[in-house]
């Protein structure tokens, strides 16, 4: 990486933190209070990651990511997740064309391609065509018939699910969980903010927001994200978070011994990293501090343990066991 001037380097840390603030300020005409959700979409999409945001009905989850999409000038689908969608109504199909008495197949493109897609009610639809979206995640790309098809950058799945409903419902399998960067989770207004929603959405149309960045903007801001220095002291505090949520491995902390069925893989120890760097630069600084890693912990880690039947019977979930690794795992010194 070159190494650059104090005056460019104030200068990067400067711009991607103002377009932040001109997100944050545009998302804010629309969605009360959830400052800290939005932050924590827009560091994965500084960084390129994915985003599920877990909440009850009425949060305004689907509303946050359609009034994002248009803040930002990218090409924007929604997928309503049901049991009797099809793989292919995601990626797209063939379809037989005629021209001038001459029969050929033609691919028609899903809604899948797209650069901000809305998985709505993700887990509403069974694993076959959830997993339709696992290549486009993680490759960036679409294989039908034969043929593969480039997603233009950049490329971000926003997925919603509702927790409180099981029935007719079909769980993200770990593997698809673990492509997902973060898992957010939205709760209830504060009073104050549920009263300003209530009459803000009750009287007159709202205003509409603006578009501030494009898509040349986020792929140059994922690149600067990139050159957010990090030290080795931060790095192996990550990486002995991540370790330390796996039973079975020298030093496990005894609660993970016996409510973990399963720790977080190599995928977290890069999330806390790469989604700290984002935090890092989207609040003026050019480096990655211990508080960054501790404060992504939970989004990165809460989808990615899983706990076993006695956690389950003693009402411990995965935000407790983060809570605890927190607790357990000393932060180095410096913090730095």
């Amino acid at each position: 990486m070159e190494t650059l001037s104090e005056a460019a380097v104030a200068a990067l840390v400067e711009r991607v933190s103002d377009g932040r603030s001109r997100i944050l300020s545009e998302v804010r005409k629309v969605i009360v209070g959830q400052d800290h959700v939005i932050d924590l979409v827009l560091a994965a999409l500084f960084t390129g990651g994915h985003c599920l945001i877990t909440g009850v009905p009425g949060l305004a989850k689907t509303l946050l990511i359609k009034t994002l999409a248009s803040i930002l000038d990218l090409s924007f689908k929604r997928i309503q997740f049901t049991p009797d969608l099809m793989p292919s109504d995601i990626t797209g199909t063939e379809v037989l064309e005629d021209q001038g008495g001459t029969r050929h197949l033609r691919f028609v493109k899903g809604p899948v391609f797209a650069q901000i897609v809305l998985a709505d009610e993700i887990n509403r639809t069974p694993p076959k065509t959830q997993a339709a979206l696992l290549e486009a995640m993680q490759e960036r790309h679409v294989t039908a018939s034969g043929r593969t098809f480039e997603l233009e950058p950049p490329f971000f799945v926003l997925a919603t699910q509702n927790p409180i409903e099981l029935e007719g419902t079909y769980p993200l399998p770990e593997a698809q969980l673990d492509r997902f960067m973060f898992n957010v989770v939205m709760t209830y207004l504060a009073e104050d903010d549920e009263v300003r929603v209530v009459l803000d959405t009750t009287g007159e149309p709202r205003v509409t927001p603006a578009r501030v960045l494009t898509g040349a903007d986020i792929l140059e801001f994922q690149r600067l994200v990139r050159q957010i220095m990090v030290s080795d002291e931060v790095a192996r505090y990550a990486v002995r978070l991540v370790t330390a949520s796996r039973p079975g491995q020298p030093g496990a902390p005894e609660f993970v011994e016996r409510w973990v069925k399963w720790g977080a893989g190599l995928r977290a120890s890069q999330a806390l990293i790469l989604g700290g760097k984002a935090r890092a630069l989207m609040h003026g600084r050019y480096h990655v501090s211990t508080a960054d890693v501790r404060a992504l912990a939970a989004p990165v880690l809460r989808h990615r343990v899983v706990t076993n039947f006695y956690a389950e019977s003693e009402r411990i979930d995965s935000d407790a066991l983060v809570q605890r690794l927190l607790e357990a795992v000393p932060p180095p010194r410096s913090g730095m």
